[in-house]
């Protein structure tokens, strides 16, 4: 039917790249139908018309949040009255708890139907947290295999969809790391200002420490795609990179937690993790957070398979000497991360996730249509 209308609501980079493949598929399982959200290029790209960019969003952390509130409010406004004019049949989440779950108790409530994709951790949290989820959603597609059991457990109506990040060019492990390759360190610091501003600088030192021990060691800089080049600043004799291509040269990688551990696990590429956030943010976090890992690639892998570093730990010092051993050959310490790796890859399910949740929507909207 070429009436149905869906809002995708993506809040940082990586929703607005999985909310294009999201966008790719309803067009294609869904001829007609009306694609509106919040999101980036990419979305935009994929015909889902934008009511607000990705910059009014990308706020990282508690403190952070609480200095933009009156804009966050402000925005939620807009969207609520656009679900209600524009008579929106479906929203669909993407992550970004923080906005998206006032928004899903909002439309539940005006009848919009909602499916929440890749699910707020709220498995991380307190229980109360997953309890408002299973209220205010129709469905949540997760992504992450342990999810659709704990979510289920608290009555959260949950389907495992796979990782999107399966569906990219080449899921396969390739490039350098694969060829026994450490010519090159990948430093991953985040694809938001306030992430690049805090991490960047340790990332750097770390890699010049590296660069002392070992002869020819090349440093590249992944650049986010929404960043300018100055946000970078200096970066002295680093190279600034695209992330596709820093994750195929790289032969190891010191990164930020969260997707991108992910991404450098499928392709292979042992890593070391620093977690740094502003400290009000960390201290409250730390009071709340229910895991014992911060980074993706070790929830998924149930173990402490990367090294983690969390805030004052998060040192040049430190990383490097956890980086070192990974930039070695043959050693112990890269065999073991390889072999996990792969295990974590393996776990991730099949490609197909963007697919699989188009027609999770396509079957809630037929059901609106019954009643």
């Amino acid at each position: 039917m070429s009436d149905r209308s869906i809002f995708l609501a993506a809040g940082e980079p990586s929703g607005d790249l999985h909310g294009a493949e999201l966008a790719r598929e309803l067009k294609r399982q869904l001829p007609g139908v009306r694609l509106y959200g919040l999101g980036g290029s990419l979305m935009a790209a994929e015909g889902v018309e934008l009511l607000a960019d990705l910059d009014r969003l990308a706020i990282l952390g508690f403190a952070e949040v609480v200095r933009h509130l009156p804009d966050l409010a402000s925005l939620r406004r807009e969207v609520r009255r656009f679900l209600v004019e524009r008579d929106v049949d479906l929203l669909v989440p993407i992550d970004y708890p923080g906005f998206n779950l006032p928004l899903a108790r909002y439309s539940r409530r005006k009848g919009i139907s909602v499916l929440y994709y890749i699910a707020p951790q709220v498995w991380a949290w307190h229980e109360s947290r997953a309890r408002k989820l299973a209220r205010d959603t129709d469905l949540v597609c997760v992504v992450l295999p342990f999810e659709e059991e704990r979510l289920q457990r608290w009555g959260v109506r949950t389907r495992f969809v796979g990782h999107p990040l399966l569906d990219g060019e080449s899921p396969e492990p390739t490039g350098a790391a694969n060829e026994g390759n450490t010519s090159a360190l990948g430093l991953f610091p985040g694809s938001r200002e306030q992430e690049v501003a805090r991490l960047l600088p340790i990332f750097l030192d770390a890699g010049r420490r590296l660069s002392a021990r070992v002869p020819g060691l090349e440093v590249l800089v992944a650049r986010a795609r929404d960043l300018p080049v100055s946000a970078y600043g200096d970066i002295g004799d680093a190279a600034l990179v695209d992330p596709e291509s820093t994750i195929r040269r790289a032969g190891a990688a010191i990164t930020k937690s969260g997707t991108i551990t992910l991404q450098l696990a499928l392709a292979g590429v042992p890593m070391v993790v620093g977690y740094k956030v502003n400290p009000l943010t960390y201290t409250i976090a730390r009071r709340l957070v229910r895991v014992d890992h911060i980074a993706l690639v070790n929830l998924v892998a149930d173990r402490r398979l990367v090294p983690e570093f969390i805030q004052a730990d998060v040192t040049s010092a430190s990383l490097a000497a956890a980086a070192l051993p990974l930039l070695t050959p043959g050693s112990s310490e890269r065999g073991a991360q390889v072999r996990g790796l792969q295990q974590v890859a393996d776990r991730l399910g099949e490609p197909g996730a963007a697919a699989r949740v188009a027609r999770e929507c396509s079957q809630i909207l037929d059901t609106r249509a019954t009643k």
